[in-house]
């Protein structure tokens, strides 16, 4: 398993969290980034959290990054993917972001029942889930690649 660097580039914090956002841009700024990631994630104001989040593609969406679309394996039943979407569209029509989780290989199918569960939370507790979630996919893309 990959050690986590001391210092990373914007542009390699951009690749593993989705997009140069104001969060990567503090990230860069500091020693150890992905090792602090939870903690300065915590402390972004809701409106950065959001750009976080929504800087990731929507699980089972046709616009996913390479990296992405490996991540999320290759379960393209229909029924699966029009249940994801119309989850998708209920958790950010709910919440205000997008459904980020990780999803650790796992078929897309996997995810539906999360996310249904998830839509019972309330927006505190799901952005602090969520934002948990994206710095675990940012860890688990640096110890992979």
């Amino acid at each position: 398993m990959r050690e986590l660097p001391r210092q990373l580039s914007v542009e390699q914090l951009a690749e593993l969290f989705e997009g140069r956002t104001r969060f990567v841009e503090r990230l860069a700024a500091i020693e150890d980034p992905l090792a602090h990631a939870r903690e300065v994630a915590r402390g972004l104001a809701d409106d950065e959290k959001k750009e976080v989040l929504d800087a990731h593609p929507p699980i089972g969406g046709r616009t996913t990054s390479a990296r992405s679309a490996v991540e999320q394996g290759s379960d393209d039943d229909p029924v699966v993917l029009a249940e994801l979407a119309d989850l998708n569209r209920a958790y950010e029509e709910r919440f205000g972001f997008r459904f980020v989780v990780f999803v650790n290989r796992r078929p897309r199918r996997e995810i539906v029942p999360i996310l249904r569960e998830r839509l019972e939370r309330s927006r505190e507790q799901e952005l602090e889930t969520a934002v948990d979630e994206l710095v675990q996919i940012a860890l688990d893309r640096w110890r992979t690649s």
